[in-house]
């Protein structure tokens, strides 16, 4: 109350003094205030604050990723030993080194990351600069790869494209081509039977129709081919051949008839019914030139295989004896051991017809009962065959000698008595067998256990034991 009734008193001058006074007083307390306000309250720019909290956040990270704290492992590109208890940064390469027992563990070549994040904690600091490229401008640098890789591919095709018009023709002139060689195209019906017209016309040279034939040979081989050749009567036309009075159209004729017979039922019967068989004797039974005669036993053995019915027509028509006949002729050694070969495989032929037959059940009746009445076994022995075959087994070479004992052992239960009659038989085998002990010990000297000429020697020693 005094001291306010002292103030009132005073003069006007020394009231404003005051007041200027007690003004200074008050701003020089605010200003101490604000320079011993702690940091967190300071007024700075938010741009700083940020800066300063981020710096203080990244303090932080590394003090908690401090290895001395957590014991992390930092790994580099090198493989390095583990301690025990020591952690590695996720995605790092561990293995297990089998010789020392220890783990051992490397960056990944990939992992460029993590290595970064290694440099960062040893105080480096990664320059990325985020206001660099924006998310237009990545689009607008992968707009233009995508156009430079267009650009490059499209050069790399016309490229090529030219490469490929250099090596080969336009498939328009292909196409121009192929439609007129469309004319001149002709089936395998249609090339036969213009042969066949070549070889039939009157018009043809021998040499025209010799080549005729022998391309027609080149079809026939087919089984198709050969039925066709039925269907507009080639078949009849190549049959006939064989009645030429030139004996290079009997051969090759005859060539052309032995492909077409071979493995094709349908075409033998016809030929069977055509008159081919007898027209076969014939040229085997006649003076001919030994080609022809090796194409026309090619033709019956193509005919009489696997066909029991050409089999009993062969034997009415005596077609052993003309067998015989071409056999003891001089300079026909080659043919004999063709014969001796027909004659093994229409004996097997009919004994394992038989036996299946019996085993099996899946011979046709019909089939069987035309194999029961080739008697071709009997035929054989009034023929002689016993003796012409045995006197066969003093030719020289290795390939028709196995031909022939193999024969000799199909004969052997109908030519046992005529076999033990002839002296000259043992002693060719005696005179082989020592032979071929000789050629199979040397088999044996140079390591074959199972050579061919053990198999020779076991099919002599095998008759031998049997003719005593």
């Amino acid at each position: 109350m005094s001291v306010s009734v002292a103030l009132q008193d005073l003069p006007p001058s020394r009231m404003a003094l005051l007041g200027m006074l007690l003004g200074l007083l008050m701003a020089s307390c605010f200003t101490f205030c604000l320079s011993h306000q702690k940091p967190e309250f300071a007024l700075t720019s938010p741009e700083k604050s940020s800066t300063k909290e981020a710096e203080r956040r990244e303090t932080t990270a590394e003090e908690e990723l401090d290895p001395e704290v957590l014991e992390v492992f930092h790994p580099t590109h090198e493989w390095q030993a583990l301690r025990p208890g020591q952690a590695v940064p996720a995605g790092s390469h561990v293995r297990l080194n089998l010789q020392t027992g220890a783990r051992e563990v490397k960056l990944q070549e990939e992992d460029k990351f993590r290595s970064n994040l290694k440099g960062l904690k040893k105080g480096r600091r990664l320059d990325i600069n985020t206001n660099t490229y924006t998310s237009q401008d990545l689009k607008s640098a992968l707009a233009k790869f995508k156009e430079g890789a267009e650009v490059e591919s499209s050069k790399e095709d016309k490229e090529r494209q030219a490469k490929v018009k250099r090596l080969f023709r336009p498939i328009e002139e292909l196409k121009k081509d192929f439609e007129e060689l469309n004319v001149v195209i002709e089936t395998d019906m249609q090339i036969m039977v213009r042969l066949i017209n070549k070889f039939n016309s009157s018009s043809s040279s021998l040499e025209e129709k010799i080549a005729a034939l022998f391309d027609l040979e080149y079809y026939v081989h087919q089984m198709d081919n050969a039925q066709d050749l039925l269907s507009f009567g080639g078949l009849q036309v190549v049959i006939n051949g064989l009645n030429s009075t030139e004996p290079l159209v009997k051969e090759y004729a005859a060539f052309v008839l032995g492909a077409a017979f071979s493995s094709n039922p349908k075409v033998q019967v016809e030929a069977i019914e055509g008159g081919a068989l007898q027209k076969l004797l014939v040229i085997l039974a006649t003076e001919q030139p030994l080609p022809a005669k090796k194409k026309v036993l090619f033709a019956l053995c193509s005919l009489l295989r696997h066909f029991p019915y050409a089999q009993q027509q062969f034997l009415k028509l005596g077609g052993l004896q003309v067998l015989r006949s071409l056999v003891q002729a001089k300079g026909t050694e080659v043919l004999a051991v063709r014969v001796v070969t027909l004659l093994y495989d229409l004996v097997t032929e009919k004994m394992f017809a038989e036996e299946e037959a019996e085993l099996t059940w899946e011979t046709s009746p019909e089939k069987l009962q035309q194999y029961r009445q080739v008697h071709l076994l009997p035929g054989l022995r009034e023929q002689g065959w016993c003796e012409i075959t045995a006197h066969l087994l003093a030719v020289p070479e290795h390939d028709a000698r196995e031909k022939v004992l193999q024969t000799l052992g199909a004969l052997l239960a109908t030519c046992r008595d005529r076999y033990r009659q002839d002296p000259q038989l043992s002693r060719t085998l005696v005179s082989l067998q020592a032979e071929y002990q000789a050629l199979a010990a040397l088999e044996l000297q140079d390591g074959e256990d199972e050579g061919y000429f053990r198999e020779l020697l076991g099919s002599i020693n095998s008759l031998l034991k049997e003719l005593r």
